[in-house]
């Protein structure tokens, strides 16, 4: 089965985020937090295409979290990697169930992240990987400004590159200057096999980050280079200081 093309666009901007953050070193096991949604996807194939070219050496796997939530049936992904012959750890646990008896003040979402995050980091320790890839890009990077600006008075985004507080593992962000419609529009020409709403307890009503999802579109009709402007004035928070994200899962 012959390996889906990633457009040189996304090539060309994830290789200037690589770059920018020092993300890849040669010897490094990449593995990539795959959910089955268009990002994750669009990243695995973008590592992959970068292993092939990149004159740094590095490996690259991924693993599934199933979360046992009805609706996110993510099993498909294991034959459609299989096929690809990428390594791939899929992990079910039952996150819903823990959620009702230890989630306390969290929010679920917040609760499920963790959860997802501790699990990602012991699937990398107990088969060497010493990176985990995620799959957010610049409009995710964007959206978590202004989330963290509103609501949370202060000037945070996700981080480009970090190495966690335990001190193994290091996490990366290589879709950090992509937009969104890149990873759809390469989703639907490369016809991956894109798991919709791959979070059905979060899509299942609307969320602050629907929110400003919605007005960045506004703004940017108003203002096309909305986001080459934002990833200039993100660009010092995606480097400094603790991530918002690091926490207990470490």
């Amino acid at each position: 089965m012959n390996a889906p093309r990633v457009p040189a666009s996304i090539r060309r901007l994830a290789g200037k985020a690589i770059a920018d953050f020092d993300m890849i070193r040669a010897g490094d096991r990449i593995l990539v937090g795959l959910s089955g949604g268009k990002d994750s996807l669009t990243l695995l194939w973008l590592l992959q295409d970068l292993a092939r070219r990149a004159p740094v050496r590095f490996e690259v796997g991924a693993v599934t979290i199933d979360p046992e939530i009805e609706g996110f049936e993510p099993g498909r992904l294991r034959d459609y990697l299989d096929a690809h012959g990428i390594p791939h750890f899929f992990v079910s646990e039952p996150i819903a169930e823990l959620a009702a008896r230890h989630m306390g003040k969290d929010s679920f979402c917040a609760f499920c992240s963790r959860m997802k995050r501790g699990l990602i980091y012991r699937t990398a320790r107990e088969h060497g990987y010493n990176v985990i890839a995620l799959g957010q890009h610049l409009d995710d990077l964007a959206e978590s400004f202004l989330m963290s600006a509103f609501h949370g008075g202060q000037l945070r985004t996700m981080k480009a590159h970090y190495r966690i507080d335990a001190g193994d593992l290091r996490v990366i962000r290589p879709l950090a200057y992509v937009r969104e419609r890149q990873t759809r529009d390469f989703a639907v020409a490369a016809e991956l096999p894109v798991i919709l709403d791959n979070c059905p307890a979060c899509f299942s009503k609307p969320t602050q980050r629907e929110h400003m999802k919605a007005l960045l579109a506004r703004e940017e009709a108003l203002h096309p280079r909305l986001f080459r402007n934002l990833r200039t004035t993100l660009g010092p928070l995606m480097r400094e200081g603790r991530p918002p994200e690091e926490d207990a899962a470490s």
